[in-house]
C-alpha cells in the first residue's frame, strides 16, 4: 500500500470509457448485458495487484498515516482516496480489465463538468429552454433571476425527490406491518410488540385491543396521515415532534401536512411562471424537511423496529472477506430489508441449508450490503439468525463486490443499486433480482414485492441463489474474495440501546456533557462520494479530528462502513480519543463512534436528541450538537439536511451543493434562518476546516448552555 501506483495490463484496454477486452472489441455503451459480448470465456480475469497488509491492525495503521499525508487532489486518483482495503483490490482488478467503474467514471465525468449546473444556474423546466443565467444574460427566457432559478431548483430537484422517497419508504413499511398482522402466512412478524403498543397510545389509539388490530389500526393511522391534504396539520408531526418546535413552525407558517399532498404542493410552485419567490422556495424546502423526518424517517424507524426488533448492542463483522467461495453468497442491497428479512430467516432453517449443500455447497449465507446491511446488522432479530454473515460495503463497492466472482444472487430494492450492475453480473455470473416495483433494470429477474406472499417471495429467491452456485460450480468459475474482514464492530445503537446502557436515564451522558468530558455531539451521516478528497478518506479524517477533541460521534449510513473498516466502531478505538471522551468510553466500554446503523436511520438520531433536550428542559436548537454529511450524495441526504435544519441545528455538508449561483439562497441557507429560530447550512470541504467549525458551533452552544 505504500506505493499508491497502479498495476497496468498488458493490454491496451478502456478505463471506464467501454468495455474492451483484448481480441474481441469494444463493447456497447449501453447498460442493458444483452448488448455485450459473452465474457465469461475470456481469460485473466484478475491480474497481480497491490494486496492491502494481511492484518486488519496494520491495515489501520496504514489508514492513519495515509490521511496525514493530506494528498486527496487529482493526483494519483482514486487510491489517494480510497482508504477500504478491500475496495483498493477490487478497484485494482477492475480497472485492469477496462471495465467501466465508478471511480473511472467520475474522472471522465469531472473533464465535461457545467459550471452553470454546479451553481444551479441552469433551468430546463420549459419548451423555451434550456437556459443558463450569467453576467451577461441574467434572465432566463420567461424572466426568472439567478435568485429564483436557484432555489426552484434546490427544492425541485432534490428536497421533494429525498422527501418523497423517504415518505414512500415508510409507506411500505406500514403496509407491511398490515401484512404481518392479517396474514399468518406471510413470513412477517411483530417482533417487538412493546414498541408498537407504546406508538399506538401516542397516535391516540387503544391499545388495549388484541395485538393484531392494534398493528392493523397503527398502520392505517400512518398511512391516513400521510394522504392528507397539505392544509391539515400532520398527525404524526403532533404526536412525535417536540412541542417547542412545533410552536415556531406554525409561527413561520411552515406546519406541514399529508407528506404526499406537500410534495405535490411544493412540485406546482416548481411549475414554470409560477412561484417566483426565493426565500418562500427555501422556507418550503425546510417545511418539507420536517415531513420528511416525521412521514418519512421515524415513521419507517418505527414501523421497521416493531417487524424486525429494535436494535440491541453488540459486536459484528464486516466487508469483503465474509463472502466464502464454497458456500451460496446471496447480497441483498438498498434500503428497504423486509423482504430481506425474511429471506435471511428461511435460509437459516435447515431445510434450506440441506438444498445449498444438495448443490455442492457447504452452505448458505446472506450478507447485506448499502444501507440495508447497515439496517440488518442493527436489528436484534436478524442477529441471532444463523444465515446472517455480516455486512459488506459502502455503495462504492457495489461493482467491485460483484467483480468478486463469489456473489450468486444480488436482491435489490428501492435505493442505491447503479445501472452498470447487469453488466457486471453477466461477466461475473451473478443472477440479480428486483424485489420492489419501484425499480426495474434490464436482463434481471423480479420478484415483485407482495408482504401478504413473502415468505414464497424469499422461497423463490432462495431457489435462484441456490441455482446459481451450482452453475458457478459447474463452470469452475475463478473467484478472488479480497481477505479483509472488520471485527468487534460494535453496533445496535440506538435511542432505546443507549438510554438502556446509560442505566435508563439520560443523566450520565449529560454529566459527563456538563462536566466537559464530552463537549458535544455530532452525526456523522449520509453517503460516500468518488470526488477528489472524498472517498471515505473525508469521512475518516473529520471523525478521527472530532473524537480527538472530545466530541462523540452518532454514525449512520454509508458513513457507519468508513467507521467500521476503520476500526473506529470498536472499543479500541477509545485510545485515539481525547482524554476526556477516552475516559467516557473506556468507562462504559463503547467506541467514539455509535453506529445508529443506516441512512434513514437519521430518524432515531433526531429522537436521541429530543430526548436529551427534553430532559435539559430546553428546545433541540439549544444542544451542542452539529449535524455532518461530509460525502453527501443524492437527493434524500439533502432532504434530510432540511430537517436538521427545521429542528434548529448546525448542517455541515460537502461537496458544494449547487446553490452558489445565487448570493441570496447562500445567505438565507447560512445565515437567515439561524435568524428565524432555524437551524442554518455550512459548507466546507477542507476536513481540518471542517473539524474546527463543529468544535467552534458546540463551544458556542455550550457557552449558551452556561457550560463552562
Amino acid at each position: 500500500m505504500a506505493n499508491d501506483t497502479l498495476i497496468k495490463s498488458d493490454d491496451t484496454t478502456s478505463r471506464g470509457d467501454v468495455e474492451s477486452v483484448p481480441n474481441k472489441g469494444d463493447a456497447s455503451s449501453t447498460n442493458n448485458p444483452d448488448g455485450h459480448f459473452d465474457v465469461h470465456k475470456n481469460a485473466r480475469k484478475y491480474y497481480d495487484i497491490e494486496k492491502a497488509p494481511a492484518s486488519m491492525p496494520a491495515v489501520h495503521k496504514w489508514q492513519r498515516e495515509h490521511i496525514k499525508v493530506q494528498d486527496q487532489s487529482k493526483d494519483g486518483f482514486p487510491l489517494n482516496v480510497i482508504i477500504d482495503p478491500a475496495l483498493r483490490e477490487m478497484y485494482q482488478h477492475v480497472h485492469a480489465q477496462g471495465l467501466t467503474n465508478v471511480f473511472d467514471r467520475f474522472e471522465q465525468q469531472e473533464k465535461i463538468r457545467c459550471n452553470f449546473c454546479s451553481s444551479g444556474l441552469s433551468c430546463q423546466l420549459c419548451a423555451n429552454g434550456p437556459c443558463r443565467i450569467s453576467p451577461k444574460a441574467p434572465r432566463g427566457n420567461c424572466g426568472v433571476d439567478a435568485d429564483v432559478m436557484v432555489a426552484r431548483n434546490f427544492v425541485y430537484r432534490h428536497v421533494t425527490i429525498g422527501t418523497s422517497a423517504n415518505i414512500f419508504h415508510a409507506q411500505q413499511a406500514a403496509r407491511a406491518l398490515k401484512a404481518a398482522a392479517g396474514n399468518p402466512d406471510s413470513g412477517l412478524k411483530i417482533r417487538d410488540s412493546q414498541k408498537l403498543l407504546k406508538y399506538a397510545e401516542m397516535a391516540g389509539l387503544n391499545s388495549r385491543e388484541e395485538l393484531n388490530k392494534v398493528a392493523v389500526n397503527f398502520a392505517d393511522w400512518v398511512l391516513a396521515d400521510m394522504g392528507k391534504p397539505y392544509w391539515e396539520e400532520a398527525a404524526m408531526v403532533k404526536a412525535f415532534a417536540p412541542a417547542k418546535r412545533q410552536e415556531l413552525w406554525r409561527k413561520l407558517n411552515i406546519y406541514p401536512g399529508g407528506g404526499f399532498s406537500e410534495v405535490g404542493f411544493a412540485q406546482t410552485k416548481c411549475m414554470t411562471n409560477l412561484n417566483a419567490d426565493a426565500v418562500d422556495f427555501l422556507l418550503t424546502s425546510v417545511r418539507l424537511g420536517i415531513i420528511n423526518e416525521y412521514q418519512g424517517l421515524f415513521a419507517l424507524d418505527i414501523l421497521q423496529e416493531i417487524l424486525m426488533g429494535t436494535q440491541k448492542i453488540r459486536a459484528a463483522k464486516q466487508n469483503m472477506g465474509l463472502l466464502q467461495k464454497d458456500k451460496v453468497n446471496i447480497i441483498t442491497n438498498g434500503h428497504m430489508p423486509l423482504t430481506a428479512h425474511v429471506v435471511i430467516e428461511l435460509a437459516s432453517t435447515p431445510e434450506w441449508q440441506d438444498k445449498a449443500r444438495q448443490a455442492g455447497a457447504s452452505g448458505l449465507q446472506v450478507l447485506g450490503h448499502v444501507c440495508e446491511g447497515q439496517q440488518l446488522l442493527n436489528y436484534s432479530d436478524t442477529g441471532a439468525m444463523s444465515a446472517y454473515a455480516g455486512q459488506e460495503g459502502e455503495w462504492l463497492s457495489e461493482e467491485y463486490l460483484l467483480a468478486t466472482g463469489a456473489v450468486d444472487l444480488f436482491m435489490f430494492d428501492y435505493n442505491c443499486t447503479i445501472p452498470t450492475l447487469p453488466l457486471y453480473a453477466q461477466r461475473f455470473g451473478t443472477m440479480m433480482v428486483s424485489t420492489h416495483e419501484v425499480i426495474r433494470m434490464p436482463g434481471t429477474e423480479v420478484v415483485e414485492f407482495k408482504p401478504a406472499e413473502m415468505k414464497q417471495q424469499a422461497a423463490k429467491i432462495l431457489d435462484m441463489a441456490v441455482s446459481a452456485f451450482g452453475k458457478r460450480k459447474a463452470e469452475n468459475r475463478e473467484v478472488y474474495i479480497p481477505p479483509h474482514v472488520s471485527e468487534g464492530c460494535m453496533i445496535g445503537f440506538s435511542t432505546e440501546s443507549v438510554k438502556e446502557a446509560l442505566g435508563g436515564t439520560w443523566k450520565p451522558l449529560i454529566d459527563a456533557i456538563a462536566a466537559g468530558k464530552i463537549r458535544g455531539i455530532a452525526t456523522i451521516v449520509g453517503c460516500t462520494t468518488a470526488r477528489y478528497g472524498q472517498g471515505g478518506s473525508n469521512i475518516f479524517r473529520i471523525t478521527k479530528g472530532l473524537i480527538e477533541k472530545d466530541i462523540l460521534i452518532l454514525s449512520g449510513g454509508c458513513t457507519s462502513s468508513v467507521m467500521e473498516y476503520t476500526g473506529l466502531t470498536n472499543p479500541q478505538a477509545a485510545e485515539e480519543c481525547g482524554p476526556g471522551l477516552k475516559e467516557v468510553c473506556k468507562a462504559l466500554g463503547i467506541p467514539p463512534v455509535l453506529s445508529y446503523g443506516a441512512c434513514v436511520d437519521i430518524g432515531k438520531m433526531t429522537q436521541t436528541a429530543k430526548e436529551i433536550a427534553d430532559a435539559l428542559d430546553v428546545d433541540t436548537n439549544k444542544l451542542p450538537l452539529v449535524i455532518g454529511a461530509p460525502e453527501y450524495l443524492e437527493q434524500k441526504a439533502v432532504a434530510d439536511a432540511c430537517t436538521a435544519i427545521a429542528l434548529g441545528w448546525l448542517v455541515h455538508v460537502a461537496p458544494v451543493p449547487s446553490v452558489t449561483g445565487s448570493e441570496l439562497v447562500v445567505k438565507t441557507l447560512t445565515e437567515t434562518t439561524e435568524t428565524l429560530g432555524l437551524g442554518k447550512l455550512t459548507v466546507e470541504t477542507s476536513a481540518d476546516k471542517t473539524v474546527q467549525i463543529y468544535v467552534n458551533h458546540i463551544e458556542k452552544k455550550r457557552k449558551e448552555l452556561g457550560l463552562n
